[in-house]
């Protein structure tokens, strides 16, 4: 990074938080901001920092609200957040007359009358058109550690169709490990190869059980594709269980190297929520042995399908 850009991070570099009601309340609104992408991608901030070549303290200072960032750092930031600068600092359906009354119908909307019109526009413009299969393909969605590949291989066999775990249809694509994908080509390639996988397998199987990547759903236009095409189940499990299961498998992805790992995960976690939430059933995981929880997912799947038939 230049140092004309590392200079317009203008707040000390060793400043502690101001008092919130110091804080300027722009910079307090843009630091949120922030903090939430980066959950909702599941990066912690070192990663974005280094991404971002900016120093970790100075993207600290950002998130606390304290950071006078200048375009040039913002922009970066945008960069390795994979969003547009524009969601970053502000309303982008402020860019043209229908975004505005467009936003002006939905304002104030309970959540169930945007999930209806989200569906509704999708029907209108092409993009959800009714899939007869839907019922009989199963997603499971959730962070890692929720039991997706033991219990979605388990469901398969149940259920007599085939299981994919749609991490090693992504490496088929693109012919390395997933880590190789983000270290060798980043983030966004990894986006497009997981898009592809999902349709290719949208298109090969009518009857399957699929395990999904964990942040299928910080990519808003594959994770539609998976509502579209799916009857999508989120099983969920408390934080420590999450980490405790991964750990169990010798692997703290994606934490590992962090020194806060635990709150880490509650942020992803809280950042990816609202999105989860939009399966179709969900699954509570906390607490329950490995029979117990598929008892609970076997019985809600297939009163779905029944539904669905």
């Amino acid at each position: 990074m230049n140092d004309r850009a590392e200079a317009v991070l203008i707040a000390p570099a060793d400043a502690a938080p101001a008092a919130d009601e110091a804080k300027n309340p722009l910079l307090v609104a843009l630091g949120e901001r922030v903090r939430n992408l980066r959950a909702r991608r599941g990066l912690t901030r070192k990663a974005v920092a280094q991404a971002a070549e900016v120093s970790e303290r100075h993207l600290a200072n950002l998130e606390y609200g304290i950071g006078n960032a200048s375009i040039l750092v913002l922009q970066q930031v945008a960069t390795a957040l994979q969003c547009s600068l524009a969601e970053l600092v502000g309303d982008v359906t402020t860019s043209s007359p229908e975004w505005l009354l467009i936003r002006e119908l939905l304002e104030r909307r309970s959540e169930a009358d945007l999930r209806r019109a989200r569906i509704a526009l999708g029907e209108l413009l092409g993009t959800a058109a009714g899939d007869p299969a839907r019922h009989r393909r199963i997603a499971l969605v959730g962070l890692r550690g929720a039991g997706k590949s033991t219990l979605g291989q388990m469901l398969a066999d149940d259920l007599d169709v085939p299981f994919i775990e749609l991490s090693r249809e992504i490496e088929a694509l693109a012919g390395c490990s997933v880590r190789e994908i983000h270290d060798l080509y980043g983030t966004n390639a990894y986006r497009r190869y997981e898009r592809r996988a999902l349709e290719e397998t949208v298109q090969i199987y009518a009857e399957v059980v699929i395990a999904t990547p964990g942040g299928v759903v910080s990519d808003p236009a594959t994770f539609n594709e998976l509502l579209t095409h799916c009857t999508t189940v989120w099983l969920q499990a408390a934080p420590e269980e999450h980490m405790g299961r991964v750990a169990a498998q010798g692997d703290t992805r994606p934490m590992a190297a962090s020194k806060e790992a635990m709150d880490d995960l509650r942020r992803i976690l809280a950042g990816r929520a609202a999105f989860y939430s939009k399966a179709d059933i969900s699954v509570d995981t906390s607490g329950k042995d490995l029979p117990h929880s598929f008892q609970a997912l076997r019985t809600a799947v297939r009163e779905a399908m029944s539904r669905g038939g």
